[in-house]
């Protein structure tokens, strides 16, 4: 359970520059990405030196045995044995303290991009809702926002009402579109009403004579809107119902991730306001990038004061702080990843409706709305490298 590690988000970056230089990065740089730099950077340096240690110590070790079996003094060999001993135990702390740096590093690390998270989860919650495209994707299934659809339908009802006394079929269809005042509502052009709508239509264009072309072409052309929409709107549906597992998940992930968040604020003894205040709110980088090293402060003074408290079973609290944080992550990946397939499908969508007569200016509005929210996605959201960095979180021993 001590094998872990540090997260490897990016290229090393070693992190010795002016102030100036420093402030220019924030523009170029994420702030996670410098912080975590900088917490590999510490311990790599961290490392050498306890490498350069030990090296040092099995060397004089090495020297010491081969004195020891070579001398014949008692006297000799017993202080050089007891010499061995003390080499061994500061051996054994320089292992100790390796350890040490590599779960705060770890630990360090976990903090990091658990508390970066809230900045990463809430627009992705937003998403969804205040985007464009998707405003236009209702709009699209909306037939009245269709040329010449609703002069066809105003006609149409009219027809209906004067009919329905003699045709039950068409009494059931007057009782829909009439039920609501809302013309755009009264179009079910998906669902169980549907059916009955088209049969309705269908009467109604039939009923026209040859003669009346131009109020045959009109109603003609409102039922052919009507029945494309119908499929392309249960097309959609398909499409939709998945989104509403993807939110689903994010829920649950947003219920996992404050209750993971909670704890380890409180094992750091961190306001969750400071965080919002500070941080998640926070539009200026280096003031960002100065919490976060408080944080990392606090993260490693955590892990040395576990130590202290209870040498035994000190490593079993981070342990399990170290698995959420890269499950969490692990997850998020997971859903951005869905969110990119999800709007992919919309593509395939809009492809098979693209040369469709009745839709296709509308197809190709909604066309470049989606091309500008992936274009989107794509800068704010990277699925492949958000899963790729949460499996190489940690250092290991």
């Amino acid at each position: 359970m001590g094998k872990f590690i540090i997260a490897l988000l990016g290229t090393c970056f070693i992190f010795q520059v002016s102030s100036a230089q420093k402030d220019s990065a924030y523009s170029e740089n994420n702030v996670r990405v410098l912080i975590l730099n900088d917490i590999q950077h510490n311990l790599d340096q961290e490392n050498k030196a306890i490498d350069s240690t030990i090296l040092k110590l099995d060397s004089h070790l090495g020297r010491l045995d081969s004195a020891i079996k070579m001398t014949g003094n008692t006297k000799e060999k017993i202080d050089k044995i007891i010499e061995r001993v003390q080499l061994l135990e500061e051996k054994q702390k320089a292992i100790e303290q390796n350890e040490i740096n590599v779960y705060e590093a770890n630990y360090q690390s976990a903090v990091i991009n658990l508390v970066s998270m809230d900045r990463e989860i809430k627009p992705l919650l937003l998403f969804h809702t205040t985007r464009d495209f998707f405003n236009s994707l209702t709009a699209t299934s909306n037939p009245m926002a269709y040329e010449g659809f609703r002069s066809g339908f105003d006609k149409f009802k009219i027809y209906i009402n004067n009919v329905k006394e003699e045709d039950a079929t068409q009494k059931a269809v007057a009782d829909i579109i009439n039920s609501t005042g809302n013309m755009s509502f009264g179009v079910p052009v998906v669902g169980a009403y549907s059916q009955l709508l088209f049969s309705g239509m269908a009467k109604y264009v039939n009923s026209i004579g040859h003669k009346k072309r131009e109020l045959k072409k009109e109603a003609e052309k409102m039922f052919a809107i009507t029945t494309t929409l119908s499929q392309f709107t249960t097309d959609k549906n398909m499409i939709e119902n998945e989104w509403e597992n993807i939110t689903e998940s994010l829920e649950e992930m947003g219920v996992y991730y404050d209750s993971t968040l909670q704890r380890n604020l409180r094992m750091l003894s961190v306001d969750r306001n400071g965080i919002t205040n500070e941080f998640t709110r926070q539009s200026d980088a280096s003031k960002r990038y100065l919490y976060l090293t408080m944080l990392q402060k606090k993260a490693a003074d955590y892990v040395v004061d576990r130590k202290k408290e209870d040498p035994k079973d000190w490593k079993q609290n981070i342990y399990y702080q170290l698995m959420d944080v890269q499950t969490l992550k692990e997850r998020y990946g997971d859903i951005t990843y869905r969110i990119e397939h999800h709007l992919n499908k919309y593509t395939e969508l809009i492809s098979r409706y693209k040369g469709n007569p009745q839709l296709g200016d509308h197809i190709a509005i909604l066309d470049q709305k989606l091309n500008q929210l992936k274009s989107t996605f794509d800068d704010e959201f990277e699925p492949t490298q958000y899963i790729h960095a949460a499996t190489q979180m940690y250092k290991v021993m």
